[in-house]
């Protein structure tokens, strides 16, 4: 019998760790998770934020940032959007 694990379990188990956020508008992050909360708004620290613009993906690099919950489409533990 296998043991059933949450959500919030499985992404509580990522702090401290990278974690590649694809949001719903087509921006991707790429950073430390360093937080969260019930909604899944979560702090990222040393963060690389991907924007496509007119068909060039952009890179900007951030210290750290905030993202709320109700825009996050995809979570991918220890992934890397370059990769």
């Amino acid at each position: 019998m296998s043991t059933k694990v949450m959500p919030l379990e499985l992404i509580d188990k990522c702090i401290g760790s990278r974690l590649w956020v694809i949001m719903k508008n087509s921006k991707e992050l790429c950073g430390t998770l360093r937080g969260f909360d019930d909604y899944v708004n979560m702090v990222l620290d040393d963060v690389t934020e991907y924007t496509m613009v007119d068909g060039v993906k952009e890179k900007t690099k951030l210290e750290q940032i905030l993202l709320n919950g109700n825009n996050i489409a995809v979570l991918v533990p220890g992934g890397d959007p370059e990769a």
